[in-house]
């Protein structure tokens, strides 16, 4: 049996402006204008440049514009369309399929030579037979950006059986290895560390030094990585001095032969900051990166042709569709203007309580004045929502007197210390840090001595937590941090 029944619902969400705003607020500056330039190629109201759009405000938020005010625009829109859940305008339907937190990443290019390509180019010098060359080819395919071949012979075997038909034997597979192994740069095809620092021994004149490193490598490659001088000093029944020289010989070689090449199509990328913040007469100074703020306006043109239809006395169909068109294309490149200036504002409101927040630190550059700060921290004091904050903090660099940084950076969480007062874990980490770099690297401290050096200093932290931070700061344990 049917029956009709009345229901409350309350329910919250995001308008697509708002999502639009949030998509904004989180673009680098970079970013930022090539979302700039792909909205003025997509909506034609949308114009770069000066232009007094106080007059053409009042053109368009007066209804007249749109139409005589007893007459009623008659088109064959769908109004379901527009009354659907996410009330997503047709012409912004394609830019609205992902959510507020994606990141949208373009594949870069890049000119010149590649690495692969680079390595083929030498391959030519040397004569093959058809077989050869074949197997040859698909090794410098196989070598990674690093310059290692990192598959097994049996598993190449198979490829070159499946994929081009080369039936061959790992005999000879090993064979033509030796011959892209003596490709530049030197170490390129090794297959691990040990072997791609052998071939880069190999090719060095054989002083004592370098035949002692490469006995070290090649009998005693396990004690050398983990740094057991005593038992290579016993092994090889050498002098401290002689394992000094050759561990200097070791430590002089590039483990990432690939790394080096000057044509590799690795891209670099280039930090543009979005803020800077300067010292002037003792005080801080906060300007927002000038490319956040472009002169934009809307289209006098099409403007023009709302005053065209307003005018005319008979009105076609066609005519009636175009100004709904024309209408839609004005009042998105009003709300994007009007969002350009909320995500300004947000920003520059942002980042001015985090500076005023660490203002000790702005003043003086050294971390170890850096307060706990959370984005709550940050977002009570603006009256914004944490996410929010985040977007500027995760994706933003600030140009200060001490370098670029990433805002996320000055974040950190707190600890008291052994007067109850709350410090920066960030203010630990760098005092760990000098602790070790003032260390005597003969004899490196053990966790267990760094935490009683820090309770000292009146941080009292345990073992695990000055583990954690020193594997944060990536400083390996005191064994690898040994030196002779």
């Amino acid at each position: 049996m049917l029956k009709q029944q009345l229901n409350f619902k309350l329910s919250q969400k995001l308008s697509p402006q708002q999502i639009q705003l949030m998509k904004l607020i989180q673009l680098p500056t970079q970013a930022f204008e090539q979302r700039i330039s792909q909205e003025m190629n997509e909506n034609p109201a949308l114009e770069g440049g000066k232009e007094d759009t106080d007059k053409l405000d009042d053109e368009f938020n007066n209804e007249d514009d749109y139409g005589d005010e007893n007459e009623v625009i008659e088109t064959e829109i769908n109004v379901d369309d527009y009354l659907s859940d996410d009330e997503v305008p047709s012409y912004k339907l394609s830019a609205n399929n992902y959510s507020a937190d994606d990141e949208e990443k373009q594949t870069p290019y890049a000119s010149g030579t590649s690495f692969n390509q680079y390595l083929l180019t030498q391959l030519r010098t040397y004569r093959f037979d058809e077989e050869e060359e074949e197997i040859a080819k698909f090794l410098v395919g196989s070598v990674d950006e690093s310059g290692y071949i990192r598959r097994d012979i049996a598993d190449i075997l198979d490829d070159l059986a499946f994929t081009q038909n080369v039936y061959t034997s790992e005999e000879k597979i090993e064979k033509v290895l030796e011959v892209v192994q003596e490709l530049d740069p030197a170490g390129v095809g090794a297959r691990d560390l040990q072997e791609c620092l052998l071939l880069q021994l190999y090719r060095k004149n054989p002083t004592s030094p370098v035949s002692l490193a490469i006995e070290i490598l090649d009998d005693a490659f396990d004690h050398f990585i983990k740094k057991h001088y005593s038992k290579l000093i016993q092994k090889f029944d050498i002098t401290e001095d002689e394992l000094r020289e050759a561990i200097h010989e070791i430590e002089s070689l590039n483990p990432k032969p690939g790394g080096s090449y000057a044509g590799n199509t690795k891209m670099v990328e280039h930090v543009v900051p979005d803020f800077a913040i300067k010292i002037v007469d003792g005080e801080l100074d906060l300007t927002l990166n000038g490319r956040n703020a472009p002169e934009l306006h809307v289209s006098r043109e099409y403007s023009n042709m709302l005053k065209g239809y307003k005018a005319s006395k008979e009105k076609s169909k066609s005519q009636k569709d175009a100004v709904m068109f024309i209408k839609q294309k004005l009042d998105a490149a009003k709300w994007f203007i009007e969002a350009i200036k909320q995500r300004q504002q947000t920003l520059f409101v942002t980042m001015n309580a985090i500076m005023h927040h660490q203002k000790e630190y702005f003043l003086t550059g050294d971390e170890r004045n850096l307060k706990p700060m959370i984005l709550k921290d940050i977002a009570d004091k603006i009256d914004m929502d944490v996410s929010t904050v985040s977007r500027v903090a995760n994706s933003k660099y600030v140009d200060t007197p001490y370098g670029t940084k990433l805002i996320k950076e000055f974040f950190s969480e707190s600890m008291k210390n052994d007067q109850g007062e709350d410090v920066s874990t960030r203010e630990i980490k760098k005092i760990l840090e000098i602790t070790i770099n003032e260390e005597s690297k003969k004899k490196p401290l053990t966790d267990d001595k760094l935490a009683k050096i820090l309770k000292e200093k009146g941080y009292p932290i345990a073992r695990r937590t000055v583990a954690k931070y020193r594997e944060q700061l990536d400083i390996p344990v005191a064994r690898l941090r040994k030196e002779i």
